[in-house]
């Protein structure tokens, strides 16, 4: 059978190994210097200033969410647009923390907001920030939402969970905003089994981000900011380590998630090649066959694909492709939960009835999503191409 995901780590062995060898000496197994090497090998990868390490990118996107509250950045009623083409958890923290969410359709193109899309859907309903997801290692013209964003004064944040390594003109997906999140759960691009990561440049948001990690408490910021909470709310050093100061959780990632963090970031560079090569054979395969939504992804300078998505032209045609690929024994599954308005637990907040989300429908209705994974055999991939045929 062709998995979805192969191996719980790229180098599973290997990996292994030295994780076993790490705990059978580790003082300790809780948060520490291992989770702290790693936010900071990671924000350097990723080309970002700060790098926040949580126990999984769900909470990763909480985390973002609630510091922004905390700031003040945003205020609960605000109206925040997110993709209709999302992952759960992208949409229940602004329902959860008394947010208004605006659904975005998707282009067809590349499955990702784009911002024609995006200027048509605030002429119809302001919003005040836009939760964007990158999907599957695409994006659209973000570079161009980016300015509509600056121009109207709209908080732009990224999810970027499915697209580790991508880029557009050069520059990595999750460095178009001013915070970006990533999942380090098993069979994304990175593994540490559990775990996420807001990455920001904003010094502020980054010490808000540790606060909310952890508590709300002080223990892990700068001593310099831990003096100057401790003083503005006239605590002692016997109390401190206990204060709370803002709206917390406890999300901690734990030192074992820390080093395989640090193993597996020695092979972003191959894990995105491979994903990339994989990518660019299954796009040719799909380009002769009209039975297919064509992508269009010529605007990025490299698509580090999650998984590749097939969207048909209609029921028929999906039933058929569906069939072929079970058939065959390769794993598909819906193109990450369809259309998220369609979701039950959005029912009661939002009237699906009453929107237009047409693109994000038909991937919906008529779309799935096959493994590009970076340990696919070329065998493989030649059957997943051929597959792809009309």
């Amino acid at each position: 059978m062709i998995k979805l995901i192969r191996s719980t780590f790229y180098k599973e062995e290997e990996t292994k190994k030295q994780l076993i060898e790490f705990i059978k000496d580790a003082p300790i197994l809780s948060m520490k210097e291992r989770c702290k090497e790693f936010e900071e090998n990671f924000a350097k990868k990723q080309k970002r200033k700060y790098a926040v390490f949580v126990s999984s990118g769900s909470t990763a996107n909480l985390a973002l969410i609630q510091s922004i509250l905390n700031l003040g950045l945003i205020k609960k009623g605000d109206r925040v647009a997110f993709s209709t083409l999302t992952w759960a958890t992208n949409v229940m923290p602004l329902i959860q923390l008394g947010l208004q969410p605006v659904p975005v359709d998707c282009s067809l193109s590349n499955l990702c907001i784009t911002k024609d899309i995006l200027e048509e859907t605030y002429k119809k309903q302001k919003f005040e920030a836009l939760f964007l997801t990158n999907v599957l290692g695409f994006s659209g013209d973000i570079d161009k939402i980016e300015q509509f964003c600056n121009e109207k004064n709209i908080l732009l944040l990224e999810d970027n969970c499915e697209s580790l390594g991508s880029a557009l003109g050069g520059r990595l997906l999750g460095n178009f905003s001013l915070a970006s999140t990533f999942s380090t759960f098993v069979g994304h691009h990175l593994s540490t089994v559990e775990g996420g990561l807001v990455c920001t440049d904003d010094e502020d948001l980054y010490h808000m981000l540790l606060t909310v990690r952890a508590h709300g408490w002080d223990r892990n910021l700068p001593e310099r900011h831990k003096n100057k909470l401790r003083k503005e709310h006239v605590v002692d050093d016997f109390n401190a380590k206990y204060t709370f100061y803002n709206l917390a959780y406890n999300i901690r990632p734990t030192e074992m998630q820390g080093v395989l963090g640090n193993i597996q970031l020695k092979y972003w560079d191959e894990i995105v090649s491979r994903r990339e090569h994989n990518f660019y054979r299954f796009l040719e395969a799909t380009r002769s066959n009209d039975d297919i939504v064509p992508l269009k992804i010529g605007h990025m300078s490299l698509v580090s694909n999650f998984t590749m998505p097939v969207v048909f032209r209609d029921k028929r045609q999906y039933t058929k492709y569906k069939n072929r690929f079970s058939e065959k024994d390769v794993e598909i599954r819906p193109v990450i939960a369809g259309n998220i308005v369609k979701q039950p637990f959005l029912r009661d907040h939002l009237d699906y009835r009453k929107m237009s989300l047409p693109n994000s429908d038909l991937v919906h209705e008529n779309g799935f999503y096959f493994a590009n994974n970076p340990e696919l055999t070329d065998d493989e991939v030649d059957l997943l191409c051929s597959l792809l045929e009309k």
